[in-house]
Formats: structure tokens, sequence, C-alpha cells
């Protein structure tokens, strides 16, 4: 049996069951005439149970009181909508990181403040579903709130949702990923003169590939120094494409501050060296 604790507003309740276990409900009216001690129904599909055990939750339970329903309608509908797009489940705590988003997004446009989004280019193109989540968004919440926010927004959603992923939703931190992956790929294009080519099969491969990578590097799960003899042979037939991996090495160990092992310059070597094969063939 689930009963209500307290009525934060229409649409967001405070519950809980018999065990005594809080939960945050999320539904449109579903807070409307009620009171503490209400019973509350569970067969609406459209209610969504978060447990305020979430850390993020807590954070954001006093905001609750003055988000207004239209925001919480927009933000189930974007994470339904991405969820599905994503096939994954996202973690619960993008309602309330999210919601407060898309509201402080909204309030900066009305009071015509701007601000910047230094990874839009990284995060549009090297998170590309979740870009084009954030563009669903952008235009949802526009044609919604009859307004007409900057396009930066959709990298600025798509930064939440790939935040979202995964067990524990502090396992990623999108701009700190996003920063990485722009840094390394500019070092390979500017020290080599390589073109970006969003449509080359070559290039998008590297991209995918400089993606795994910075995200092997914040969860420490680097590949092992295994086979010294693969990267020999790399070394010795990718000179070039070996040079820029340790151009990438040295970056890596002088601003973050961990080593990259040989098994991983290997990886690199082969996937510049392609970018630089194709660049050849364009010239």
């Amino acid at each position: 049996m689930i009963k209500v604790k307290k009525v934060l507003n229409s649409s967001i309740v405070l519950v809980e069951n018999d065990q005594q276990k809080e939960y945050i409900l999320l539904g449109k009216g579903i807070g409307y005439g009620k009171k503490a001690g209400n019973i509350v129904e569970e067969s609406k599909a459209d209610q969504i149970f978060i447990p305020v055990e979430n850390v993020k939750v807590k954070e954001f339970l006093g905001l609750l009181d003055s988000m207004p329903p239209v925001f919480i309608e927009l933000t189930t509908q974007i994470v339904d909508y991405a969820e599905k797009q994503l096939n994954t489940k996202l973690n619960s705590g993008i309602y309330f990181t999210l919601m407060d988003h898309l509201h402080f997004a909204v309030e900066r446009f009305m009071k015509n403040i701007n601000i910047t989004n230094r990874v839009y280019w990284e995060i549009k193109n090297y998170y590309a579903k979740e870009y084009e989540i954030g563009e669903f968004a952008l235009q949802l919440m526009n044609e919604r709130l009859n307004i007409n926010l900057p396009i930066e927004e959709a990298a600025n959603i798509a930064f939440h949702l790939v935040n979202a992923q995964g067990e524990k939703q502090e396992s990623k931190d999108a701009m700190k990923t996003a920063k990485m992956i722009g840094s390394i790929v500019n070092l390979v294009r500017y020290t080599l003169n390589i073109s970006s080519d969003e449509k080359n099969i070559h290039y998008t491969r590297f991209i995918t590939h400089i993606k795994f990578f910075v995200e092997r590097i914040y969860a420490d799960t680097m590949l092992e120094e295994e086979d010294s003899e693969l990267f020999k042979q790399i070394a010795s037939l990718y000179p070039q494409a070996m040079d820029s991996a340790f151009k990438i090495k040295a970056y890596i160990k002088q601003v973050y501050e961990k080593t990259i092992p040989n098994e991983e310059l290997a990886y690199l070597a082969v996937h510049i060296h392609r970018l630089i094969s194709y660049n050849q063939l364009k010239r």
C-alpha cells in the first residue's frame, strides 16, 4: 500500500510504502486534491516512482515545491523518448537534473542570458544519438512553451543524457569526456594536417575508438601490457602514426597524470594510420 506523505505540487508527491520506504511519485495531476495519509493508486501508466535514497533525488527534493508542472511533463516525455531511442534505462536522477536544467534554461532565455557551451561541437559529433534526442527535446520545448531556445541547448540536454547512462550516474562525466576526446582529436588533426570528414568510415571509427579509449582512462580499465610484439610490429609498420600516438601519451600524462600502456598506443596508432592513409588518397 502506498500512502501520501507530502504533496509537493499537482504533479509531484512524496509517498511511502508499507516498509516506510520513501519515493518521489511523478505524474500529471497525481497530487491534485491529495492530502497526507491518502492512498495512492499504482495502476496509472504515466506514474514514475523514484526512491528518495538516491543521492541526486535528495539534492533536488527541495527544488520541487516551486517547479512548474509543465517542466515535469516535458522531462518525463523527453526521458521516455530517450530511453526508447537509446534502448537503455537511464539513471533515475535524470528526472531531476534534466528538469532543473530545462527550467533554468527557460529562465535564462527569458532574462536574455546566454551561456556558451564550450564543447558543443564535441558533444554533437561524438554523442550523435544523444544530440539527436536533444534536438527532439529542444523542438518539443519551443513548441510547448512558444519560445525559441538556441540550438546549443540540444547539446546541453545531450550532456545530461550521456551522464545518466549506466548503473551509477556519477560513473560518467560527459563534459570531461568530451573535452578529452576533442583535445586528442585536435592533436591528431593538427600535428598530421588531417581534416575532419564525418562521412568517412575511417574518421568515424577513429572517433569511436577515441571515445572508448577515453572512457577506459576515466574508469582505470586501460588495456594491459599483454602483447609487446604487437606494439613493436605496429611501431615498425606505422612510425608516423606511432609518433602521433606517443604525442597523445605525453599529453595525457602532462594534463591528466595518466600513463598510457603500449597496448593502447598500438591500437591508437592503427586507427591513426587509417586516417593518414585516407588523407593521402584524397590529395
